[in-house]
């Protein structure tokens, strides 16, 4: 197809131009205000000679027409994918390929949305702007938008030139349930009750079903608990977190008949447990050197709460002072032993011995106090070889070493033992010059006494001279003890022979004590980032079964974990899908939430258009339910109306392709010249004649 227009290139500058076009317009004035006959003439000559300035030229341009394009966006995300959607989206698709297939010139270009990277739901308007990126906007003739409607990027949707449909999947019957978690704190107080708020709520056109709706809660993957709660009401849930760190709690809804899916039937809510304060009594023995170390670590956390008990002066002591001169308040031992002991989190006996302060019935508290679940840390001196040796009570039930009456006075480099290094009390504890080297040796200071023991329960992490045990862990009960066979760990914090991790090896060792779950020797934990969780199971064995992987839907994976360092294996896995998976390896368990149990693609599940009604309506499209009919496809002129009943409309674009361009003056310049020339002779002749 050849079209013709005019152009015009001045020989020129546009401005002298107009100026010469002034100036002849006045010349042509001042001949007509003379009455001079032949005005006119003159004008044409000065026409002449301006157009032949102007230099005129015929361009002739080839055109190849383009076909008009209409973009069909497809949203397949998993919202699409309940009940009847996929059947309607495929008949939708055939339809829209059928009805563009019968007009002419005309292309279809289909882009297909899936589920967005993330909890970010449905991105139709980033899929349409992307599509809109690859074509050119001058031959877009329409836009169909084949989705629910439920749009979470409204903020990007772009400007079209041509209308926008939009093809509604789902059916006015559809119903949903869900289930909300209004408010979660992410951190808790352990042992106070925290108050969750939940709701659940029907959507659609719910049946008529039960006021009351059965919900299951489970507390760390455990086996759940039903409740019959109220629908359609916000409800308040107590909860009351037992342990430290990630508790996860799940909250799961049956399946009601008919509802479109059970996706957000579920909710996770993980929430981190914190100790408000920690209660520690500290009872310490004779004063010493180290017994200001155990007062300054405690101290210096704002944290803990610390009952300190000193036995400054023995029974036996006599120094003649009496009795009615000593200003000492005695020390309320009934209340703390025998009334309020449960209420610590912790007992150090620093260089105790029995002197008949704390009678056995004491002690004896003292051991069903760390069967119940407490905790006890003793630091022995050279009175745990004595004959008044705390272990000579009867918290020998307890202790998980006996002493052999020896006291080593000699400088010894404190060591790690090979359970030592697995474990997460000392793990990556010591430092050493040369990691490389056969016998590497640590570079922090000696010590100067060990007591000598004999281990018979627990686990010995520490060794001194000729691997004696220096520090043995063991479980007793609910509760947990540690014996450090030396009082000279404040040689470190002095900085002898350049000091060592003292204050870091305390504070692992009360943590541990305290049952905090970062530092569990036998220990299956993951941590979620994405759809990408990073599984971790730590023990003190040297090797670790396949970890078993439950996802949400009930299928199962084993996974093969590989040692990263010693005593610590782990893996990467990514889930295929988000929500609360469960995982187990021999006796150990654990649950990890990848994103929420109902994502943002589920969160509100029936079609509409609603978010979309306003952009339609914009570029005057319309929206059609695909459940009723796939509308014809009819052609309108641009800024009418393009819907109507049962059909919609696209706006021919008339694009076209230049392919070739011919230009060729109008006349040459000795014609121009010529015709100029004539009107002028002619315009003196007219004149003189008359």
């Amino acid at each position: 197809m050849e079209t013709g227009t005019i152009v015009f290139d001045p020989l020129l500058p546009w401005p002298v131009l107009w100026a010469a076009v002034a100036l002849a317009v006045v010349f042509v004035g001042v001949a007509l205000w003379r009455r001079l006959s032949a005005w006119w003439l003159r004008g044409f000559a000065y026409a002449t000679v301006l157009l032949a300035i102007a230099n005129p030229s015929l361009q002739i341009e080839e055109r190849e027409p383009l076909t008009d394009i209409v973009l069909l966006v497809v949203d397949e995300s998993s919202s699409q994918g309940v009940d009847v959607r996929p059947d309607q989206i495929a008949q939708a698709v055939a339809g829209i390929e059928a009805g563009i297939s019968g007009l002419q010139n005309t292309e279809l270009r289909v882009v297909r949305m899936g589920d967005a990277d993330g909890n970010r739901g449905s991105l139709l308007m980033e899929a349409l702007t992307d599509a809109l990126a690859d074509e050119p906007r001058a031959r877009l003739a329409g836009t169909v938008l084949l989705t629910d409607g439920r749009v979470h990027d409204m903020a990007r949707a772009p400007e079209l030139p041509s209308p926008l449909h939009v093809l509604l999947t789902g059916t006015d019957e559809d119903w949903d349930r869900r289930l909300m978690v209004q408010n979660a704190p992410a951190f808790a107080i352990i042992g106070e009750p925290v108050t969750l708020t939940l709701r659940i709520e029907d959507q659609g056109a719910v049946p008529n079903l039960p006021d009351q709706a059965e919900i299951e809660i489970s507390v760390d993957g455990e086996e759940p608990e039903r409740f019959s709660v109220p629908v359609g009401e916000d409800l308040e849930l107590p909860v009351t977190l037992r342990h430290g760190g990630m508790n996860v709690i799940q909250f799961t809804l049956p399946e009601a008949p008919g509802e479109l899916t059970t996706r957000n039937n579920a909710a996770v809510v993980q929430i981190n447990g914190v100790r408000d304060r920690l209660r520690v009594l500290l009872v310490s023995g004779e004063p010493h050197a180290g017994e200001r170390t155990w007062r300054n670590l405690l101290k210096s956390d704002a944290s803990v709460d610390l009952v300190h008990f000193t036995i400054l002066r023995p029974p036996e002591k006599q120094d003649g002072v009496p009795v009615n001169e000593l200003s000492l308040i005695a020390f309320p031992t009934r209340e703390l032993f025998l009334e309020k002991v449960d209420e610590f989190d912790l007992i150090i006996f620093d260089r105790y011995k029995r002197r008949g302060i704390l009678p056995s019935l004491y002690l004896d508290n003292v051991r069903q106090y760390v069967e119940d679940g407490g905790a006890l840390l003793v630091a022995a001196g050279p009175d745990f070889a004595s004959a008044d040796s705390i272990y000579r009570s009867p918290l020998s039930d307890i202790l998980p070493a006996a002493p052999t009456g020896r006291v080593r006075d000699e400088l010894f480099l404190p060591g790690i033992t090979d359970v030592g290094q697995r474990h997460p009390v000392t793990e990556g504890l010591m430092p050493v010059t040369d990691p490389e080297a056969e016998a590497p040796e640590a570079t922090w200071g000696r010590w100067m006494r060990i007591v000598d023991v004999l281990p018979e329960s627990g686990d010995t992490i520490m060794a001194g001279p000729e691997e004696a045990p220096l520090l043995v862990l063991d479980r007793i009960g609910e509760g947990r003890v540690a014996l450090l066979a030396s009082d000279h760990a404040w040689l470190w914090s002095r900085g002898f022979e350049g000091g060592g991790p003292q204050l870091e090896l305390l504070r692992r060792l009360a943590h541990w004590m305290m049952k905090e779950p970062d530092l569990e020797e036998e220990a299956l934990t993951a941590t979620a980032e994405g759809q990408t969780m990073t599984i971790t199971r730590r023990t003190l064995g040297e090797e670790v079964g396949e970890v078993e992987v439950t996802a949400p839907d009930g299928s199962v994976t084993l996974l093969t974990l590989k040692e990263v360092s010693p005593g610590r294996f782990s893996t990467d896995w990514v889930g295929p899908e988000m929500g609360l998976y469960r995982l187990k390896e021999g006796d150990q368990e654990s649950v990890v939430a990848l994103g929420p149990a109902a994502p943002r693609e589920f969160e509100e599940t029936l079609a509409t258009a609603e978010l979309l009604q306003p952009n339609v309506d914009a570029t005057r499209g319309g929206v059609f339910q695909v459940a009723s009919d796939v509308p014809d496809i009819r052609r309108v002129r641009e800024g009418r109306v393009a819907a109507g009943r049962g059909w919609l409309g696209i706006t021919p674009r008339e694009a076209y392709l230049t392919a070739d361009i011919r230009i060729s003056p109008l006349l040459p310049a000795w014609a121009m010249l010529l015709l100029a020339s004539l009107f002028a002779v002619g315009a003196w002749l007219w004149e003189g004649r008359r």
